[in-house]
């Protein structure tokens, strides 16, 4: 069915049509009402490609996350999403995986779709790429990402903040021999996560801090991150870990109580980061640093709209860095050492 044969059962003009589908401001309520009942009758469905293809914009907005198996970046999309409704866009969400590869096929595939303009959470070597899409008019807004790049707008925590904040609940509930869970560290979040960590550490008398290096911010990775912890004599173990994320916590506890050999937090207490909802249902509920994730996308959309409105993509203004504040949430996991 096409536009002529709706103009043609509701008696009007193919532009009279085209003014219901995009400009209904513009027709009587009695005309759009006869057009509309038309598009029922008919089952027309407007061809939006072919719309964007005429007005040279799109209505999509391409999003690339980490990992898309992680709740965090699902809480996150979430809220751009949301925002996105508002304004009648669409979300086209990829998942890098952690691979710079594949980052780099979905940043070409939305540079070819010509989308409204790309949030990234990206690794560490993208910024060039991304200087790319914006000199040929995609805005792009980085999403839990800080940076010093001038040339970028960005939303993120402050996770060496929030490392900080970790350590130091660890260290005032009695803990002294804390290990970090984490990596890689080329992703920037990681990287500061630690280096909050290693700085509250120092603040301490008599806390060390070992660091356990993981391929990946992954359930499995933790599960094997905890494994070699369990599986050492019991005074060479650590008495707290941090985990760099939730997911690498929930894995660590797994191996950890599985065994019966391990308590939590008798033996070692257990805290993670981004506070996902799962993470107060565990088998012993888990303290952990949030982040407003659905905020973080709200916000990074918000952003976007508002450079790409005013026109600002190639110009030298300075762009705006939005950092939040994480909170610490204590649950059973981190109870007071006896």
């Amino acid at each position: 069915m096409s536009v002529r044969d709706v103009a043609s059962l509701a008696g009007v003009s193919v532009g009279t049509v085209s003014n219901v589908l995009n400009r209904p401001d513009r027709v009587s309520p009695d005309t759009a009402a006869r057009v509309q009942d038309a598009i029922a009758r008919l089952g027309f469905v407007r061809n939006d490609v072919a719309r964007q293809l005429r007005l040279g914009r799109s209505r999509s907005i391409g999003l690339v996350v980490l990992d898309v198996r992680n709740p965090f970046f699902t809480d996150l999309a979430r809220g751009v999403e949301q925002r996105a409704a508002e304004d009648g866009y669409t979300v086209l969400l990829a998942n890098s995986d952690e691979d710079s590869e594949r980052e780099a096929a979905h940043l070409d595939m939305f540079e070819e779709q010509r989308v409204r303009g790309v949030l990234i959470s990206p690794l560490a070597d993208a910024l060039p790429r991304l200087a790319r899409l914006r000199k040929h008019g995609i805005p792009t807004v980085l999403v839990d990402r800080m940076t010093d790049d001038s040339d970028f707008s960005s939303v993120s925590v402050d996770d060496v903040a929030g490392g900080r904040m970790a350590v130091t609940h660890l260290a005032e509930t009695g803990r002294r021999r804390i290990a970090f869970v984490g990596g890689p560290f080329t992703i920037r979040q990681v990287a500061d996560r630690l280096a909050g960590a290693r700085e509250a550490a120092s603040r301490f008398p008599g806390v060390t801090l070992e660091v356990i290096p993981t391929r990946s911010l992954t359930v499995l990775d933790g599960r094997a991150a905890g494994e070699l912890v369990r599986d050492r004599a019991p005074g060479d173990r650590p008495d707290a870990i941090f985990a760099a994320n939730d997911l690498l916590a929930v894995g660590a506890l797994q191996a950890l109580v599985m065994a019966g050999s391990v308590r939590v937090p008798e033996d070692i207490a257990l805290l993670g980061y981004d506070d996902i909802d799962f993470a107060s249902a565990t088998v012993v509920p888990l303290s952990s640093v949030r982040q407003p994730s659905g905020m973080i996308g709200y916000r990074a959309l918000d952003l976007l709209l508002g450079e790409e409105a005013e026109g600002t993509v190639d110009a030298d203004a300075l762009r705006e860095q939005v950092v939040f504040q994480p909170e610490l949430v204590v649950r059973q996991s981190t109870a007071p050492a006896s």
